[in-house]
């Protein structure tokens, strides 16, 4: 735990997941990306799945490649690398997201949050109705 700059008492810095959809809403500074505070976004880890969903949709969307990597790295403290545990984690999810229509990335991300037990962050609003046990928040 280390120290505020006055010594006075200590800084807790919370690690959370964020989902491809919450990095692009900061990117693109969309509705809600101001709830991604820049506190919160020391804590922020992503999965190696879902920064390829975002590499992707900045490409898709013009953006050269190194520039968009860039952008996306830029917003997160940790890269997790997708584990064969995540992949089994995400394959069960299946039939528990369906209903909600997720996506592989979002199952992913899900995967991510429950075996690191720290909350989610999506712009999907859908999520909300996901009772995991794990803490899901949505900015919009």
């Amino acid at each position: 735990m280390s120290l505020s700059p006055s010594g006075a008492r200590p800084l807790v810095v919370s690690r959370v997941v964020l989902d491809a959809s919450a990095l692009l809403a900061v990117l693109r500074h969309e509705r809600g990306s101001e709830k991604l505070t820049p506190a919160l976004l020391k804590g922020a880890m992503v999965s190696t799945v879902n920064l390829c969903e975002v590499q992707s949709k900045l490409v898709t969307a013009g953006m050269p490649g190194d520039a968009a990597w860039d952008s996306a790295l830029s917003l997160v403290r940790e890269v997790v690398p997708f584990t064969s545990e995540q992949a089994r984690i995400t394959g069960d999810l299946i039939t528990r997201t369906r209903p909600f229509g997720l996506s592989l990335g979002d199952r992913a991300c899900l995967a991510l949050g429950l075996l690191q037990k720290a909350p989610i962050y999506t712009a999907d609003a859908s999520w909300s109705k996901l009772k995991l046990g794990v803490s899901i928040h949505s900015i919009r």
